[in-house]
């Protein structure tokens, strides 16, 4: 692994320690500066020319400035003649920003996909991306890992009998179904409608929740607003209790404070993706292994995709018939 440099924004260090960690290799340094007039400057202080650079920064609050940073980085490593440059972004916040749902309104993701193939990158890797087409925003190839193995692990150690898993609403129900799959539960799912960023009406339940316990799975958790909403609909369909699962837990806001006011809520589950807030009864779990994994693959030319064999079918696709080749 000599030929693979590792580099970190300021946005969350300690994944890409942990990172490195599981790699063998060491997190190289990176000086960031700001000038008196406000812009940032970049300085990589490792020798890139002609290595696999790999830049570890998940687009977290405040986002602009961890965005701005990972550009600088990719153009410090163009400039240094890297032979490659993957970006490696746990979380890629604008992939909510996916299509045009309103009058002269922007594209965020498009937007940003381009700024970071125009700065340099050459591959992006990244996990559970808000919505599926925003991988075509890229012209660059583009990896997504999935955490529902990693979910449904934790959740295989506990009491899974009369369990349903629900879905907030009817876009995330692939995942909830997969992720159903993978416990041998059944799956429900909420009707959403979203009022507002921070508003939404879920109108009723798809499925069967009367009497049984829920786990909850989402792709991201922001305010908290789709989950206190959805517990409350379960309560009114005569569910008992919810456990709540998420791959990118950022809890902006007073969604710790209201999550927490939730008695329906027994647990919350995340993983790494985001620096996790302070609060300990907040269950984290570690991404990092899946994420050096991936690296690894992506440096000695091996497929990603059979990383998941068996946990998504998407990311596994059958194997060709015998004597095809």
């Amino acid at each position: 692994m000599k030929d693979i440099v590792v580099f970190s924004g300021s946005a969350h260090q300690q994944m890409a320690e942990e990172i490195c960690e599981h790699i063998g290799t060491q997190l190289a340094g990176t000086r960031i500066s700001r000038f008196s007039n406000d812009c940032l400057q970049v300085q990589l202080l490792v020798n890139v020319r002609q290595r696999d650079v790999y830049i570890i920064q998940p687009l977290v609050p405040p986002t602009q400035e961890h965005l701005m940073e990972l550009l600088l980085m990719i153009d410090a490593a163009r400039g240094a003649s890297a032979a490659q440059i993957t970006a490696v972004i746990p979380h890629y916040s604008y992939a909510r920003s996916d299509k045009k749902d309103a009058s002269r309104i922007s594209l965020g993701g498009r937007l940003v996909a381009d700024l970071l193939v125009t700065a340099g990158v050459s591959r992006i890797l990244t996990m559970q991306l808000h919505s599926p087409q925003v991988q075509g925003f890229f012209s660059c190839p583009v990896d997504q890992l999935t955490a529902l193995g990693v979910l449904a692990d934790h959740f295989r150690d506990a009491d899974l009998s009369n369990t349903v898993v629900v879905s907030p609403d009817l876009g995330n129900a692939k995942n909830a179904t997969q992720f159903s799959r993978l416990l041998g539960l059944p799956v429900a799912a909420g009707s959403k409608r979203r009022l507002a960023d921070d508003k939404v009406v879920i109108d009723a339940i798809v499925g069967d929740v009367e009497g049984m316990r829920a786990i909850v799975l989402d792709d991201e958790i922001a305010t908290g607003g789709s989950i206190l909403e959805l517990t409350q609909r379960l309560r009114d369909y005569g569910c008992l209790s919810a456990s709540v699962a998420c791959t990118h837990g950022l809890f902006a806001g007073r969604a710790v404070e209201r999550l927490r006011a939730d008695h329906f809520i027994t647990e919350v589950v995340a993983t790494n993706t985001v620096p996790p807030p302070e609060w300990p009864e907040l269950t984290t779990l570690s991404v990092a292994p899946l994420f050096a994994e991936a690296i690894d693959r992506i440096h000695r030319g091996r497929s990603v995709s059979k990383m998941f064999k068996g946990v998504d079918p998407a990311y596994a696709p059958p194997e060709a018939p015998a004597g095809l080749f």
